[in-house]
């Protein structure tokens, strides 16, 4: 088991004048204004002649400003999209899991480790998830109802819905209740993944089981150790659409199942969950013709953006994809693979500087461990689920229907004669 302990919180950010400008959305003239009346403070730049300001203090000002300029009175309500989160932290390539850098969490601890430490803020070492046999078989019986060719999500999606018709106690919102539901929930979704093993056992890490749903491949340590780092990293990344999803679904006191299907439905969506799919088809094409430079082309001359490379969120490279790039140069079998990934991004390079990212990582994985296109999607939503449970949770804590942003009508002005 791994045993590093969480190390210490980043320090501040600091901002020129005309970052803190435009993240206020004013004028730098206007930012000395906000400090002469002691809404913000500065700090000289050494042996220069500019200032910095604090990330957060500019950002809580940025926010405060929002809320009055849309008249709301409270955070995510009215025209405020900023939701209050104590969970993610993303910034100058790095992100942290309540202050501790992601990537070192994920290093040192297992997948079930890392989501107790999201959700609770306590490492819990050596903790296993277990799942519930009633819960099992209802999310089995239901997945098993599906059409062949559904994907990982469909299964994911209904098994999620019939294990909380099978629970009485789901409209329990108390904290203890909702980590009961995510400690049984996430190892229903992957017993569910596949219906046809039968011979499927709920034991071992979660990483484990879940390589036994995904590949028909022996797991070897190498192989689980890429599995549960990926999971981990996976974790939570602040709100992406699918997070929001979430927090708008538990902001209605939705119960944990509910607000999970919510993240669900829009995980599928190409530019989210599936992106990895992308990114493994177009690995393996390139596996194919032994060359990236002619399926760059057909992307390009297509109109499509190259999958598995570069992320709005990240200028250098993505630090999920830095670290599992290291550990799957000690996966058997992963050579081909992950030479045809440096391919892309060579070739890529050339029309323009985008970095690998996550997806091409998990693309990378997958290709090597004789798993399907649609295998990157399932690792995603699995290790999602422990980020969503915990933005449900935050949010539960928050006043009820706060996230409700106006609509900006643009329609007819009324009032109009009635249709004929």
């Amino acid at each position: 088991m791994r045993d590093q302990e969480p190390g210490p919180a980043p320090a501040a950010r600091r901002l020129t004048t005309q970052e803190a400008a435009e993240l206020l959305g004013v004028k730098p003239e206007t930012v000395y204004a906000y400090v002469s009346r002691g809404h913000l403070s500065s700090r000289r730049v050494p042996g220069g002649r500019g200032s910095t300001f604090d990330a957060q203090e500019v950002e809580s000002l940025a926010r405060r400003n929002r809320r009055e300029s849309s008249g709301g009175s409270g955070s995510g309500s009215g025209g405020d999209l900023s939701v209050r989160t104590r969970l993610t932290f993303i910034d100058a390539d790095r992100y942290y899991f309540r202050g501790v850098d992601a990537t070192e969490l994920a290093a040192g601890h297992s997948y079930e480790e890392v989501a107790e430490w999201l959700w609770t803020g306590r490492m819990r070492h050596g903790v296993t998830f277990r799942a519930l046999e009633a819960s099992v078989a209802a999310a089995r019986l239901a997945a098993e109802a599906l059409p062949e060719h559904a994907g990982p999500t469909d299964r994911l999606r209904v098994a999620a819905i019939a294990a909380a018709a099978a629970d009485p106690l789901r409209f329990d919102l108390s904290e203890e209740a909702v980590l009961g539901t995510a400690r049984t929930l996430i190892p229903t979704l992957v017993a569910a993944l596949s219906t046809s093993r039968h011979t499927y056992r709920d034991e071992g890490s979660l990483a484990h089981r879940l390589w036994g749903q995904l590949s028909g491949l022996p797991a070897d340590e190498a192989s689980l150790r890429v599995l549960d780092t990926a999971l981990a990293l996976l974790v939570d990344h602040d709100l992406a659409a699918s997070t929001l999803a979430v927090r708008v679904a538990a902001s209605a006191r939705a119960h944990p199942y509910a607000a999970v299907s919510a993240g669900l439905g829009v995980l599928e969506g190409p530019l989210h969950g599936a992106a990895s799919g992308h990114a493994h088809k177009l690995l393996m094409e390139v596996l194919d013709r032994g060359d990236a430079g002619p399926v760059i082309a057909e992307e390009l001359r297509a109109g499509r953006r190259i999958p598995g490379l570069g992320h709005r969120l990240y200028t250098g490279e993505d630090p999920r994809a830095r670290v599992l790039f290291e550990l799957l140069e000690e996966l058997p079998g992963s050579a081909p693979a992950l030479a045809a990934a440096r391919d892309i991004v060579a070739t890529a390079a050339r029309h323009a500087p985008l970095h690998a990212n996550v997806d091409l990582a998990l693309a990378v994985l997958t290709a090597s461990s004789a798993m399907s296109s649609s295998a990157g999607e399932a690792i995603f939503a699995v290790a999602r689920t422990a980020g969503w449970i915990a933005h449900a949770l935050e949010e539960y804590g928050e006043r009820p229907l706060r996230m409700r942003p106006s609509g900006h009508y643009s329609g007819p002005t009324p009032p109009q004669p009635l249709p004929e």
